[in-house]
């Protein structure tokens, strides 16, 4: 069985940013312990808060996050500005074969992407195929991600991989789960255990179902939203935890490895 999280951090600020809790982040992902997990929001580096907050980790977010727990991480660096870029992140207990950024974003006011891994699980005889989004706050630009999602998976990704899509995809009108159903046979976890979408956000008082969990080759055992006055504080977004079963199961941990940073061209 594989635990999947997806989480929005908010680079590792409060809701209104008064105060560093990425701290606080590592140690619910800990606890947590899920085996791949999926980061939005994720700050490579910053130079301005690296001087103003003395709690601000010296290592990049993905690599403080996923510390001698997650084996191997990948970053894609999105939004890039003169002091600083923040982007996508997977951390994963197993090895990352390879990896790329593409940059998907709609407009230049709003730089976005997605970061595809393909993962050794053992267990699973053929990689598992992992992707991390955040998608446009516009529909016509969601819409336009979406079939850039649908091509590259057509083209990179074989009809009988497993497959795990997860995110923060803005999707207030919940129109990308007919979507990607019909384009590719993708099932959403929580509408599969559920009946609908997770709300996530704000995380306080989760109203909006904006992140989502979408698989293809699984079947879900349970989905949770991790809710409380603990997770409120951290980001506006509230993470997503689901149990996924393959027809193989697997186990194994593997050795710690350097994380890798993907960078999209332009």
């Amino acid at each position: 069985m594989l635990r999947i999280t997806s989480y929005n951090i908010h680079k590792g600020l409060s809701f209104f940013n008064r105060r560093v809790v990425v701290h606080e982040v590592r140690e619910r992902l800990k606890a947590i312990n899920a085996d791949i997990v999926f980061l939005q929001e994720v700050q490579g580096h910053h130079a301005r808060r690296m001087h103003r907050y003395q709690e601000w980790p010296a290592s990049p977010q993905h690599e403080f996050l996923a510390g001698d727990v997650w084996s191997d991480c990948a970053y894609g660096r999105n939004a890039v500005y003169d002091h600083g870029h923040h982007g996508n992140a997977i951390l994963s207990r197993f090895p990352i074969l390879r990896w790329e950024n593409e940059d998907i974003s709609a407009h230049p006011f709003e730089r976005r992407g997605l970061l595809h891994c393909e993962l050794a699980v053992p267990g699973l005889g053929e990689p598992l195929h992992a992707i991390c989004l955040h998608l446009a706050l516009n529909e016509s630009g969601r819409r336009k991600q979406l079939q850039q999602l649908s091509q590259r998976i057509r083209r990179m990704v074989p009809d009988g991989a497993p497959l795990i899509i997860a995110g923060d995809f803005n999707d207030w009108r919940q129109r990308a789960g007919r979507y990607l159903a019909g384009e590719l046979g993708l099932k959403e976890v929580f509408e599969v255990t559920h009946g609908h979408p997770a709300r996530s956000f704000p995380a306080a008082l989760p109203i909006f179902p904006l992140d989502r969990i979408y698989v293809r080759g699984f079947s879900v055992a349970a989905a949770h939203v991790m809710q409380g006055p603990d997770w409120g504080r951290l980001s506006d977004h509230a993470p997503l935890l689901a149990h996924l079963v393959h027809e193989r199961e697997h186990g194994a941990v593997c050795e710690r490895r350097p994380c890798a940073e993907a960078v999209h061209a332009g």
